[in-house]
């Protein structure tokens, strides 16, 4: 894929209409449902690394019918998107498992409103708070109620102090609510297509979690606060068609300490309602088996479970809402990742300008239908590849013209394997092509291994000391290098197939590396 040279997003002025998107997206991602398939076909074809499932005429087809679709004024975003959407249509009708898969993973909103739901349910039916109609003031689960909320906040408060601007993991509650309304995705498939599976759910996994983990917050943070409203809402319909009682019993305290310990505790009751938590004596009266109507109680009660629990976790659930459409339209997609550089550059910067420049090797025409391949696959099916002669052993100061312009033509130097890489000779050259053509466009080296393993075979020991030689020699003049056997790759076999994959993938990091 060609990959243009750096631009800074703080001088808009000098950036084409893929750079402006590049920079846009790095700010606002996609949709949330844009976003999964995106990630779906991503994984599908980077995954199927032969081409198999998903083959080089299906890749140009999706692109060449969203291109039609969006027009030539569409935006790089709308290109990505329907191409997508077309992709994944047309692989439902060859493997169902990939288009369901995404629709598995996707949120499903009704399971949150069918946790609050149950939560106020759940706070409404509970109906005995101590026994039948009476209300032991001491006893669950109003008390109970406070103090796990407030070990909540406390929970929070330390992970926002310890680990202010990272990204805290999710407990288990939230994971539960994660996995219940986001799917749970085991590829069962074999061979390719369960690579892609595999892919798709960790990638999605990765992307969505910040997002997902937001979400579940806000869920909770409802559904603690409609529980407390249950519970509340249940308390006082009882109590219009009966009377609760309220008294206490305790082996340990007595009433002066049951006073200091229900003043604190209610003392947010008490500030809101004015009613103040009975002295003492009025206490130690109400002893089991003594007791009151209990309606001052139920009051300094619900205001309290109103103020330390219904506000603090709606107020907490609106701040999990806002994050949570923050994360929503800022997926970590960006259009700078190589893989849609590659599919926006036949879109809106044209075919991209591979020029490849041999150096003291005639390139055989079994190598050279592998090294179109290899190009079409790395750089798009559109690309358009020129081979210029090849420079003699020593001819540093011959380099052929590549024009440059605007969109950045990659350079590729490429080597045989054969030769012994020297810093004199093949390190001058790389040198001198890195001073021409930098930093205009993409510069990387490829290393043929055609001859090399025709001569010695494929053996392990042998390939990798060639090769280390050779990174340490593109090392030492900070290119990039990539290792191919491109007869191999031209020879139309399918044995071929992942020679040509593996190519591929050296030639996408060395692109990438080139870039930093």
């Amino acid at each position: 894929m060609p990959v243009p040279p750096k631009v800074s997003c703080l001088a808009p002025g000098a950036l084409t209409r893929l750079d402006v998107a590049g920079c846009q997206a790095t700010r606002r991602g996609p949709a949330e449902s844009t976003a999964l398939d995106l990630t779906a076909v991503r994984a599908l074809e980077t995954a199927d690394r032969t081409h198999t499932l998903w083959t080089d005429a299906d890749r140009a087809w999706a692109s060449r019918a969203a291109a039609e679709v969006v027009g030539q004024g569409g935006s790089p975003q709308a290109f990505l998107a329907q191409r997508a959407r077309l992709a994944l249509a047309r692989l439902g009708e060859r493997f169902k498992a990939v288009p369901r898969a995404a629709r598995t993973l996707r949120w499903r909103p009704w399971l949150g409103t069918v946790i609050v739901a149950a939560a106020f349910a759940a706070g409404v039916v509970i109906d005995r708070i101590g026994n039948s109609q009476g209300i032991n003031v001491l006893t669950p689960p109003v008390l109970t109620l406070l103090a796990w909320n407030l070990a909540v906040y406390g929970l929070l408060a330390v992970r926002l102090t310890t680990g202010y601007g990272k990204e805290a993991p999710s407990g288990p509650l939230r994971q539960a609510v994660t996995r219940l309304a986001a799917g749970l995705l085991t590829p069962h498939a074999g061979g390719e297509l369960g690579t892609v599976l595999a892919r798709l759910a960790s990638d999605w996994s990765r992307i969505a979690a910040p997002l997902y983990a937001a979400r579940a917050a806000r869920i909770l943070h409802l559904a603690a606060a409609l529980l407390a409203a249950g519970l509340l809402a249940g308390l006082y319909l009882r109590g219009m068609v009966f009377e609760y009682r309220a008294s206490w019993q305790s082996t340990f305290l007595d009433a002066g300490q049951v006073h200091q310990l229900l003043g604190i505790a209610l003392s947010p009751g008490t500030a809101l309602t004015g009613i103040a938590v009975p002295a003492a004596g009025e206490i130690e009266a109400i002893r089991a088996p003594g007791g009151e109507n209990a309606a001052r109680w139920l009051h300094l009660m619900a205001a309290t479970v109103a103020v330390v629990v219904i506000v603090p976790r709606l107020l907490l659930g609106l701040f999990a809402w806002l994050i949570e459409r923050h994360r929503a339209t800022n997926l970590p997609i960006a259009l700078e990742d190589p893989y849609f550089q590659r599919l926006l550059r036949d879109f809106d910067g044209g075919p991209a300008r591979v020029s490849v420049v041999p150096y003291s090797y005639t390139v055989p025409p079994t190598a050279t239908a592998g090294l179109e391949r290899l190009v079409a696959r790395a750089f798009g099916a559109g690309a358009a590849l020129t081979i210029s002669p090849p420079v003699g052993y020593g001819g540093e100061d011959a380099l052929p013209m590549v024009p440059a312009s605007t969109s950045a033509a990659s350079v590729i130097v490429l080597f045989n394997a054969t030769a012994t890489p020297e810093r004199e000779a093949h390190g001058a050259f790389l040198t001198a092509t890195a001073a021409r053509f930098r930093p205009a466009g993409a510069l990387l080296a490829l290393v043929d291994e055609s001859a090399f393993n025709a001569r010695w075979g494929r053996g392990a020991a042998r390939t990798e000391e060639r090769r280390r030689a050779w990174r340490e020699l593109c090392g030492q003049q900070q290119v990039p290098c990539a290792f191919a056997d491109l007869a191999a790759a031209g020879a139309d076999l399918t044995s071929a197939a992942a020679q040509l994959a593996d190519a591929q993938t050296a030639i996408e990091t060395a692109l990438a590396e080139a870039t930093r």
